[in-house]
């Protein structure tokens, strides 16, 4: 049964121009426009992007898929893609600007921290009033209750209010919530990432749980790869608000990274043109390899070096590497197309994407910086082909190790 029908979905949103807070700045700022001159109040370095304003900027076009009852769909696609717009129309919390959703059955979402939360109540409080607002009666939510407070494990703190709550516990507490009480659609974005491994491990358990044993129905929206590839049958990509592939998660997941290697994300200025992407091997040893692309312009460049940074889902340096380690400076002439091309020897990375922070300088001193860039997708698949281990248990790296034991009578 088809439980969530869109049609030719499409949400638009049109700039505007924020305040400074003050009416002398206000003054200031629009005096300076009128006059051509630029912002005043802009920091060095910063960007006006006032004349964007009344800009309109479409955050998804012409969407249209349908989703079955007890089937879990994955949401994928880069920042700013749509994906959250989607869901927030789902849920009700923005209308679209064309097109036509219909979903049988109450819905709980969990879009970001504290969405559906009163900070000034309680954690009980909030927990009653979420089931009040899915249409359920205070002896439905009281069957629930020590069951939410269970899994979310903030008991010691049930009757605080939640505005003093930490992040993790906030988002313990909602998605214990939104899981446990009885909707027939559960929505789940990305905030998974704020809870500890354990807890994301625990979740993804119980959406399993409710879709495969509850006959319940769940759009999963997450960056993480090998959740999606655990959790969800089939996987929607979406491309700058246009669904560019729905299929089965595999599938999906290997045009993604796919789409992900030929990405290229360039830096512009008047010296030269860069262009980085990073890929895997496919050569089984598991190296990483990283490609930056010079196009120089009308002048030379003297002692050119770059530092780079490859960053996990939750921003941690994985790898940090400067050409200045190993002492190379490049001179690089005008006119002239450079690749420097860097093999990381096998670090074994775990599950997950990884971004690329960038860092161009020479002696004088930094002349580009690009951060973010996606640089990689490992899959489960591909770390556990020469591994006998539990992949939930991973740190940032799989370790190649071996160990040695010797006994004697004494300690040496």
């Amino acid at each position: 049964m088809t439980v969530i029908s869109v049609e030719n979905l499409s949400k638009s949103y049109t700039l505007g121009q924020i305040g400074t807070g003050t009416f002398s700045h206000d003054l200031a700022v629009w005096w300076a426009r009128a006059r051509g001159k630029p912002n005043p109040l802009l920091r060095i370095g910063e960007t006006d992007h006032g004349n964007r304003v009344g800009e309109e900027i479409w955050a998804l076009k012409d969407v249209s898929f349908q989703v079955q009852q007890g089937e879990v769909l994955g949401v994928i696609g880069k920042n700013g893609a749509g994906k959250s717009t989607l869901l927030k129309i789902l849920s009700r919390v923005t209308a679209p600007t064309s097109g036509e959703v219909k979903v049988k059955g109450r819905i709980a979402s969990l879009l970001e921290v504290g969405t559906g939360f009163h900070p000034e109540l309680t954690g009980r409080e909030n927990i009653y009033l979420n089931g009040a607002i899915l249409g359920m009666s205070k002896q439905e939510v009281t069957r629930k209750f020590d069951e939410i407070v269970d899994f979310s494990g903030v008991e010691k703190f049930i009757d605080t209010p939640v505005k003093r709550y930490s992040s993790g516990m906030y988002v313990r507490l909602a998605f214990a919530v939104a899981a446990h009480l009885e909707s027939e659609i559960l929505l789940v974005d990305e905030v998974l990432a704020v809870g500890d491994a354990e807890f994301q491990k625990k979740c993804l358990g119980k959406m399993g749980d409710v879709a495969h044993n509850e006959g319940r129905t769940v759009l999963f929206v997450s960056h993480n790869m090998a959740a999606i590839e655990h959790l969800c049958t089939r996987t929607a990509i979406i491309n700058d608000g246009h669904i560019s592939l729905m299929a089965e998660t595999s599938e999906a997941i290997k045009t993604y990274n796919i789409a992900i290697d030929g990405k290229k994300y360039i830096l512009d200025s008047n010296i030269f043109e860069i262009t980085t992407k990073g890929h895997l091997c496919s050569d089984k040893t598991d190296d990483v390899i990283i490609e930056i692309m010079i196009q120089m312009k009308n002048q030379d460049l003297q002692d050119f070096q770059f530092d780079l940074a490859v960053k996990n889902e939750n921003g941690i340096k994985v790898i940090k590497l400067q050409t200045n380690q190993i002492r190379l400076k490049y001179d690089l002439k005008r006119e002239k197309f450079y690749k420097f091309t860097l093999r990381i020897i096998k670090p074994n990375l775990s599950p997950g994407i990884f971004y690329l922070d960038l860092f161009i300088f020479n002696s004088i001193g930094r002349l580009g910086y690009i951060s973010n860039i996606p640089l990689l997708n490992v899959t489960p698949k591909m770390v556990a082909r020469d591994y006998n281990i539990n992949l939930d248990k991973l740190g940032i790296i799989v370790p190649e190790f071996s160990i040695n034991v010797e006994s004697s009578n004494e300690y040496n």
